[in-house]
């Protein structure tokens, strides 16, 4: 069901196209990554399924035999043609929209209504797009997608670690994560200079932490901007040290060193 290497480079040169590094476009050409990627998003024959950025179509195709309905999002207009000839099911729709905007979402239906995510995202944008999403989209509830290794590496990195930081507490507010697999460079085409990751994520119930969640990301997103110093300097004009004391935080610590745990009982105590 899915391209092959010669397929996709047949499928450009039919159109007259070629992979544009402004939209961060690689193609996955290897039929057994696209097939590892649907089995990790784990589907129903009844799911609905929305992929950003689905390019020639390899992954859409896969996921048209799994799924109930495929909403494919692409942002370049010269790829809807090859898109629609490789992607050509009843259950497959098109959008021609740009994900970081709001407008496509409104094809995802009722509030109720539940969807799964499982995309070879765009790299340039994948991080933005993914935070937003977890925030705005609560109709989405799992999301599988294929990310450079180091950004998969971030969003699940341990506390205390260089990677460790407010998209890996945004992540950990919102879902349960975990990088499924590790891919190499050399099922793309054109080959990336990076090696990339599948990543699974599981929305939770609820969040994670008891938080106001804007005076809880404020605080974070403070102190990140000034990572390296410590939270009595970065946050001074919003934590006293007493209440640093409350909270059973050294306010010698450094952002990275406080779990997701920490940073709501520290913003708890600094907004009473």
């Amino acid at each position: 069901m899915t391209l092959t290497r010669s397929q996709v480079l047949e499928l450009l040169d039919r159109h007259g196209l070629a992979p544009s590094r402004a939209m961060g476009q690689n193609f996955v050409v290897d039929p057994n990554t696209i097939a590892a990627m649907v089995r990790a998003a784990e589907l129903c024959s009844d799911d609905s399924v929305v992929e950003i950025g689905p390019g020639l179509g390899s992954l859409t195709r896969a996921l048209a035999a799994e799924a109930n309905q495929v909403l494919a999002v692409e942002a370049d207009r010269h790829m809807l043609a090859p898109l629609a000839e490789a992607a050509d099911a009843l259950n497959v729709e098109i959008v021609h929209a740009d994900a970081t905007t709001p407008e496509w979402r409104a094809k995802l239906g009722a509030a109720d209504q539940r969807w799964a995510l499982v995309a070879n995202l765009p790299y340039n944008i994948a991080v933005p797009l993914l935070l937003d999403l977890l925030d705005n989209e609560p109709r989405i509830k799992t999301f599988t997608f294929m990310v450079q290794r180091e950004v998969a590496e971030r969003l699940v990195a341990p506390v205390g670690t260089k990677a460790y930081g407010i998209p890996t507490l945004k992540v950990a507010y919102w879902c349960e994560a975990r990088i499924v697999r590790s891919v190499p460079a050399t099922v793309f085409y054109p080959r990336p200079r990076v090696s990339s990751a599948v990543v699974r994520l599981v929305r939770l119930p609820a969040p994670a932490v008891e938080a106001d969640p804007d005076r809880l990301f404020f605080l974070i997103r403070t102190a990140f901007a000034q990572r390296r110093k410590m939270l009595r300097r970065s946050l001074a004009a919003h934590v006293t040290s007493d209440q640093f004391a409350q909270a059973a935080i050294p306010s010698t610590a450094r952002p990275e060193q406080l779990s997701l745990a920490d940073w709501a009982e520290l913003a708890a105590i600094a907004s009473s």
